[in-house]
């Protein structure tokens, strides 16, 4: 009897080892999309992104994406609307996916956080230019996302959530001018997972 049932823990533990390595860990996906910046007088542009990532179970992916986006930024100098040339922006995150099925047609969600790299701009007022524009930097930032896997297609939306960039400035005129501008955007995106999938 005992012998029975230590073959039948070894017959289940196995089961379930085999169970949990039917999928193969790596990926890597490729995506295009739109981003739509945050502000009155913005406008989105094109966006790319690569994001490896890695199973930790067929439902758990741990990635790092690397995303770059052409976008006019909207802001304001001493609440004076005004928009940015045409400019790119890249951003690294590590990031976490969470499957909500195990079909083919698969909902999900996730999250991410990293560096968000902000690219200076030159500046306007009235027509008038502004003395140096407003120099780049770097912005620690989160994303949440959510979206649809279908075998290896991949559809999703994300919000990029990375701090306001402000500051002051000096105008044409010699006055200092109050600096503000969004840097979080919305994104629609549609991907391919090279790679993965189940045995």
């Amino acid at each position: 009897m005992l012998i029975n049932r230590f073959f039948l823990l070894l017959f289940g533990l196995t089961t379930m080892t085999a169970a949990a390595q039917e999928f193969k860990p790596f990926k890597v996906n490729l995506s295009t999309g739109y981003a739509l910046p945050i502000g009155r007088g913005a406008s989105g542009g094109l966006l790319l992104s690569v994001e490896p990532k890695y199973g930790l179970s067929d439902r758990i992916d741990l990635g790092l994406r690397y995303e770059l986006g052409l976008i006019v930024k909207a802001y304001t100098l001493d609440n004076e609307q005004g928009s940015t040339e045409l400019k790119g922006s890249n951003s690294f995150l590590i990031t976490g996916n969470y499957l909500l099925s195990d079909t083919d047609f698969r909902p999900f969600i996730g999250s991410g956080v990293g560096v968000f790299n902000i690219l200076s701009v030159n500046l306007s007022q009235n027509g008038g230019a502004v003395d140096g524009g407003v120099s780049g930097g770097t912005k620690l930032g989160a994303m949440v996302r959510a979206g649809i896997k279908a075998r290896h297609f991949v559809l999703g939306a994300e919000y990029n959530l990375v701090p306001k960039t402000r500051g002051i400035v000096v105008g044409s005129s010699g006055a200092n001018l109050n600096y503000e501008s969004p840097n979080a955007y919305f994104s629609i995106k549609l991907g391919l997972d090279i790679g993965g999938g189940r045995l």
